[in-house]
């Protein structure tokens, strides 16, 4: 074999080596974030290069549902695309062998979120650090029924396309990357999970209300959501988390959601008092300290339930395979 077709060729999996495969991604991809703000302009006029407020609180939650869902449906395209003839994979390799498995999964997950941040809520309740000062809050004009359904359909998209994108088609390909022959895949997938939950966090660096902090707290979180698809192979409880905690944390109880408000429209609206090292401030709970414990039994959680439905707590070591070494059996690496 020629040096420059073994510098692109990976001659073993027969496809391209994963830096080409990531720059066709990333060529395919752009474009389409670029294409969804562009067709906001259309869809809601007045929003602004960067989602602006100048608009009114219910256009903009318009305009950032909207443009998740672009940005989702554009993703899953994408991910077609470069599966079927550059991963060479199918989507359901990204996360996604439905099933009964899976949705059991999924409702887990959801009811997860929802626990987790309903236990923010009250701890922080009790110990007096928020007050309640309004319940049903809508905008102006608008119904509270028709105002709840921008964000319930803003943070189910987020919820799938971050998991897709960060858990599904990165985690996966940096650890088959990663899988080289002096360790085993477990130590790639392990390294996968850490290097894209630091990426996790640092993408919402430019979130407004951003510390260092927060940013840690990020990765910590990436940690956890990452959890459930290295034990089981699937989004199902990732995607379920990620759903129910941002829409409970915003929408539900009134927190700021990674920094930004979203309690325009929400079941309670609060007034946030107590120390900040606790609380998070005006990132939300994800950058304080009861944001973290409760990731903590978050974890516990995950880990008691995958050894309750799948038999034990197991690595997924298919993960890092190339796709034609893959099976559907669980993967056989031993408990942890």
């Amino acid at each position: 074999m020629s040096v420059i077709k073994l510098i692109f060729w990976n001659e073993a999996e027969h496809r391209l080596r994963f830096l080409w495969r990531f720059l066709i991604f990333l060529l395919i991809f752009i474009p389409v974030v670029i294409g969804t703000q562009r067709a906001l302009y259309f869809l809601i006029p007045g929003l602004g290069d960067e989602l602006q407020t100048e608009v009114t609180g219910l256009q903009f939650l318009q305009g950032a549902a909207i443009s998740e869902w672009l940005l989702l449906i554009g993703l899953a395209v994408t991910l077609l695309i470069i599966g079927r003839w550059i991963d060479r994979r199918p989507l359901a390799d990204y996360g996604f062998h439905l099933g009964k498995r899976w949705w059991l999964d999924l409702l887990f997950g959801l009811l997860l979120g929802a626990l987790l941040m309903s236990g923010i809520f009250l701890t922080e309740y009790l110990l007096g650090w928020i007050s309640v000062t309004e319940v049903i809050k809508t905008f102006a004009g608008t119904p509270f029924w028709q105002g709840i359904l921008w964000p319930i359909a803003l943070f189910l998209a987020v919820g799938i396309f971050e998991e897709l994108l960060s858990r599904g088609y990165l985690l996966t390909n940096f650890a088959e990357t990663l899988n080289f022959k002096f360790w085993s895949p477990t130590i790639a997938l392990v390294l996968g999970w850490i290097f894209c939950s630091s990426l996790f966090g640092l993408a919402h660096i430019g979130n407004p209300n951003t510390t260092t902090v927060s940013t840690i707290s990020l990765v910590v979180a990436g940690l956890f959501l990452g959890l459930g698809f290295i034990l089981t192979g699937d989004l199902a409880i990732p995607i379920g988390v990620h759903i129910t905690w941002n829409f409970f944390q915003g929408n539900i109880f009134g927190f700021p959601v990674s920094g930004g408000s979203y309690s325009g429209v929400t079941f309670i609206a609060i007034a946030q008092k107590g120390p900040e090292l606790w609380t998070g401030g005006a990132f939300g709970p994800e950058a304080g300290l009861i944001g973290i414990l409760a990731i903590g039994v978050g974890a516990l959680l995950v880990l008691g339930w995958v050894k309750w439905r799948y038999g034990g707590i197991r690595f997924q070591q298919s993960i890092p395979l190339p796709p034609q070494q893959k099976t559907s059996e669980a993967s056989s690496a031993p408990e942890v």
